[in-house]
């Protein structure tokens, strides 16, 4: 089989899954034609993606949301407003990504939470058939429970979560536990995608804390909190552009460029690790029974870090208050069935790839699928 991939460019989840996902199709024998990653000015594409991914990297310009002034929180109408301006580059991108699909002609389209290619296969719907992967996609699922927040908000969230998956097979919803799937919304609850350098790892309880920030507003927040607590000793990784590999804040309380091994090995030699709320590394972080402070930027990382307190993930803030997270420290207690369901990843996934690729090339297996779901 043959894949063409197309990622979300915006924070760290979307690139690790999608290297995720190349390893295991690699090891099946099956071929990745190529990565299509919708980007902004505000990101760049980080090293390990480029340096890892086999297979060519195409950019386009895609929707993304623009940070505040003060970089933490991204700003929803001045991102809505400026998206609606580059509206005529974004249609013009579409038939990028309809043309990258006729051209390379893969067997499936397996899209990362990219908005442009919902939008794709809604107006100009390609003939291969595409498989929608992310967290996201729990959010659209009949059982799912959300926090008490502004059901505007919400109502946002989940259309942009259906744009993103129209006219898709299958969204594959991964989920920090089992839950049934929801068969009229063709969704299928998965395992996290871990990559299997975490699954190797072997945790011990380290001196510090560990943490990373997607928007760098947040470094005079932890600095505030480091100058009454310069006794703890403080790691944090971030994606600020042209940022040194390591820089040296004081003696104990360092920031290192993300990097995707370094990232690892201090999760494992942590003590407690605190975060924006992204699925990805709650997720690495359950598995290696590293009690979390969640500190979400946005609705979507609300939704993520209420969904992780059921999972046993560790607590929630408004901001990073690293005090009560060395405070959870004591009382934390391991989620230990979370690593069996991380285990049967690959065969609920696959098998899920297969039906859609076999369905495809012989419809008239399409009416038996999802009577083996119910």
């Amino acid at each position: 089989m043959k894949y063409l991939f197309v990622v979300q460019g915006e924070g760290r989840g979307h690139f690790t899954q999608a290297l995720v996902m190349q390893e295991r199709i690699r090891m099946r024998g099956d071929e990745i034609a190529a990565f299509l990653v919708g980007k902004s000015s505000a990101r760049q594409l980080p090293d390990y993606f480029l340096n890892q991914a086999t297979a060519p990297v195409i950019q386009f310009e895609s929707p993304n949301f623009l940070p505040t002034a003060q970089n933490k929180r991204p700003g929803l109408w001045k991102s809505v407003f400026y998206n609606l301006l580059k509206l005529p580059v974004f249609i013009s991108n579409m038939n990028f990504i309809r043309k990258q699909i006729k051209l390379y002609e893969p067997d499936i389209v397996l899209n990362f939470y990219e908005l442009l290619t919902g939008l794709t296969y809604l107006f100009m719907p390609p003939s291969i058939p595409m498989v929608c992967i992310g967290h996201q996609y729990m959010f659209l699922h009949r059982k799912f429970r959300f926090p008490k927040k502004s059901p505007v908000e919400l109502f946002f969230l989940k259309f942009f979560t259906r744009l993103t998956s129209m006219g898709a097979d299958r969204r594959l919803a991964l989920s920090f536990y089992p839950m049934g799937d929801d068969i009229s919304r063709h969704i299928v609850v998965v395992p996290p995608l871990l990559r299997s350098e975490v699954t190797r790892l072997e945790p011990v309880k380290g001196d510090y804390i560990l943490g990373y920030m997607l928007n760098s507003g947040y470094l005079s927040e932890i600095s505030k909190w480091h100058e009454h607590n310069p006794e703890e000793t403080l790691h944090f990784f971030w994606d600020k552009k042209d940022a040194a590999e390591r820089l040296d804040i004081s003696s104990t309380f360092s920031l290192f460029r993300i990097n995707d091994k370094s990232f690892l090995k201090q999760m494992a030699g942590c003590k407690a690790y605190s975060t924006t709320a992204g699925f990805e590394s709650v997720c690495e972080a359950l598995y290696l029974q590293k009690p979390v402070l969640m500190v979400p930027a946005h609705i979507e990382q609300e939704c993520n870090a209420f969904d992780a307190l059921r999972a046993g993930a560790g607590i929630v803030s408004d901001n990073f208050d690293l005090s009560a997270l060395l405070q959870s420290v004591a009382i934390y207690k391991p989620n230990t069935l979370f690593r069996r369901w991380v285990a049967n990843a690959d065969t609920l996934i696959f098998s899920e790839l297969k039906e859609v690729y076999l369905s495809h090339k012989y419809p008239e297996r399409k009416g038996l699928i999802w009577n083996y779901h119910a």
